[in-house]
């Protein structure tokens, strides 16, 4: 560990530079599509997440869930219009979008970015779609962007955000208690991440998950993510 010229320990030198800014992007895989959110995805968002999708949907969220369509858009355009948050649709093959991510946090001097505002609706849970879009996001967070830190954070009681973040190889730093009132209610805030030090062995172990022949005739996976 270095030592300054006081005998005191510091941290590491950072050689490091930021990339091109975390923006509107179309991001393209196998299974799906990410592309910017806008006007043109309302409708079909709104029957993936809010009638086709049960209302637990939204129990994690700071909003929702949605009876009409208005509010629903209302939501989506707030999104657009938040500082530092890139809002993305996410679109199957035959060109539905099944659901929402963004970049939120976007800090370029620093090199930090979170994903979050993750809705999946049902069409899209548990599916390879699901992984790859995250992957995608990553992707172009570390290669393109340059973040150095690319963060996740939940509720602490949303057992099924904290078990997708380990899967999806964050690693997890601790819980903040009382971080957020939300709905009314308390949320202690669990924290992982992953920094640019990691990403390429996790960038291997996602392509590796991803590659055709880890699946068999019926799509079902060969070895799981985690395995990789």
């Amino acid at each position: 560990m270095p030592v300054n010229e006081f005998g005191q320990p510091v941290g590491e030198p950072v050689d490091w530079s930021p990339g091109v800014a975390l923006g509107p992007v179309t991001l393209t895989g196998r299974a799906c599509s990410l592309e910017p959110l806008g006007e043109r995805h309302v409708d079909d968002l709104y029957l993936a997440l809010c009638r086709e999708s049960p209302p637990s949907t939204w129990t994690y969220l700071s909003v929702g869930p949605f009876g009409d369509r208005d509010s629903f858009a209302a939501y989506l355009a707030d999104l657009a219009n938040r500082s530092a948050t890139v809002p993305l649709a996410i679109v199957l093959p035959g060109g539905r979008p099944a659901g929402v991510a963004t970049w939120l946090r976007i800090d370029p001097g620093q090199g930090t970015a979170e994903v979050g505002n993750i809705t999946y609706g049902a069409a899209l849970q548990r599916t390879v779609a699901a992984t790859e879009a995250m992957y995608l996001m990553a992707r172009h967070a570390f290669d393109v962007a340059g973040v150095r830190r690319y963060e996740w954070k939940c509720d602490d009681l949303n057992e099924p955000s904290r078990r997708a973040a380990i899967r999806l190889g964050f690693g997890y730093e601790g819980t903040f208690r009382q971080a957020v009132v939300y709905k009314g209610r308390n949320r202690d805030t669990a924290w992982y991440a992953v920094t640019d030090a990691q990403w390429p062995a996790l960038r291997r172990r996602f392509e590796t998950w991803l590659d055709p022949g880890n699946f068999d005739q019926d799509g079902r996976q060969v070895r799981r993510l985690e395995d990789c």
